[in-house]
């Protein structure tokens, strides 16, 4: 046995699903070597002996048959390791102390191009991306068939490697923000990512910021109509979404397949998540302010109405709203955990029974499950999950300043998150910067 092949499997030897066994290829005696949960071992003998016998039969020499099938590795174990590790198949010529790396036939770990669970489509392509990074560049580029189209792909993580590829268009982007994220990737390349927070400290973002320098999509068409505007789409290996860089605040109102509608529809449609995304931020907080500090805002018959709807709760409306958010962010929760099966089962319990239940025991009043409600329904016109969780932090912010100052608390807090979101920048890129545009392409 060659050095080669011992020092390989003294590395992998301790792993159930290592295979190495002798056998006769193209009369030469051989080892081959692999793994059996990455390699379809059958159908991969009988491509390698039609290959075989297809070269023989042409009058290729046995000599020149191994440097066709694959790429040659002599004397380093190292790259032969990495290489079976990925899924290729390793042939090593007894007596030669080299390796031949041979692409195999993969087994089937990647689930099909699928539609998307996460983004509802109205009017456009259904198909979605999947762990599979090379899939999710394919359907890029059947989206933009362009020479302009750019993919740069880079091996991250020194434990464990995985695949990242950046995606642009030249002449849209800005060249600088390229050659930053090509130069903060190739500084940090030996991070292990796995996750957007990993990214984050790739690029050197803060881990601890409320709004996220990353937009993410798990469909071609948006991510698509990103790269025309621009932006640049960035693929993790074994992550199904790709993510955008940079994110902007109007990533919260547009959704590509509005396109679809009329235009008065769109952008009433867009109009709405302005709206929602007011309701979200404001509601709780105006509740408590009208209600604990400035009640002389409303008129009389407004005021005697609330005043009637929190007749015996015993709670400042601080403590009931601060009460029912957490309640609410619970049952927001359990519902995304639970499997589809039990989480229905959970939002009637939670909204109705729950709701109702609290309103008669007299904890807290009937006007605030409405408020609530509105809240619920406002956040969840926004794109994106990571914008509407965001959101739902931002508005403990005014309603803890409402019920300290009321209305000019809610006015300050709101003054403070806009002055937050216009400080956020991404490479120089304002996340307050306009950028909606129909593309050229």
């Amino acid at each position: 046995m060659d050095p080669i092949v011992k020092e390989i499997r003294s590395i992998l030897g301790e792993n159930n699903d290592f295979f190495l066994q002798r056998d006769i290829v193209a009369d030469s005696a051989v080892v081959l070597l692999c793994l059996d949960t990455l390699v379809d071992k059958q159908k991969t003998r009988v491509v390698l002996q039609k290959l075989i016998h297809g070269l023989l039969s042409q009058g290729t020499s046995t000599q020149d048959i191994w440097n066709v099938i694959g790429e040659r590795i002599e004397g380093s174990s190292h790259k032969v390791i990495s290489a079976i590790k990925e899924g290729k198949l390793a042939i090593n010529i007894e007596g030669t102390n080299r390796c031949i790396l041979f692409e195999p036939v993969s087994k089937m770990l990647n689930r099909s191009i699928d539609v998307s669970t996460n983004e509802n489509v109205i009017k456009g392509a259904l198909n979605s991306f999947n762990e599979d990074i090379e899939i999710n560049i394919g359907l890029l580029r059947k989206q933009i068939v362009s020479s302009q189209l750019t993919v740069n792909t880079f091996s991250i993580g020194n434990d464990i490697p995985k695949s990242l590829a950046i995606l642009f268009i030249n002449g849209k982007v800005d060249t600088k923000i390229v050659e930053k994220v090509n130069s903060l990737i190739e500084k940090n390349k030996k991070m292990d990512i796995s996750n957007i927070q990993g990214l984050s400290k790739m690029f050197e973002f803060s881990t601890w910021d409320t709004i996220s320098k990353f937009n993410s999509t798990e469909l071609p068409y948006n991510a698509s109509q990103s790269l025309k505007r621009g932006r640049i789409v960035l693929f993790i290996d074994q992550l199904p979404f790709a993510i955008i860089l940079p994110n902007l605040l109007w990533d919260m109102f547009i959704v590509e397949n509005d396109r679809n509608l009329p235009q008065p529809l769109m952008i009433a449609l867009r109009c709405l998540r302005v709206i929602g995304l007011l309701v979200a931020l404001i509601s709780p907080g105006l509740y408590v302010a009208l209600v604990a500090v400035n009640p002389e805002v409303l008129q009389i018959e407004i005021a005697l109405s609330v005043l009637q709807s929190r007749e015996g709760v015993p709670y400042p409306a601080i403590v009931e709203v601060l009460i029912m958010l957490v309640i609410l962010e619970l049952i927001l929760e359990a519902i995304v955990r639970l499997p589809k099966s039990i989480g229905p089962a959970i939002t009637m319990v939670g909204g109705i029974i729950l709701g109702q239940a609290i309103v008669e025991a007299k904890l807290v009043s009937n006007l605030l499950i409405i408020i609530l409600a509105a809240t619920t329904i406002g956040n969840s016109t926004l794109i994106g999950a990571q914008n509407f969780t965001s959101i739902r932090i931002y508005k403990y912010i005014n309603v803890i300043l409402a019920s300290i100052f009321g209305v000019f608390g809610l006015v300050t807090g709101f003054v403070i998150i806009c002055a937050h979101m216009a400080s956020i920048n991404t490479f120089g890129k304002s996340y307050l910067h306009i950028n909606t545009g129909r593309s050229e392409y």
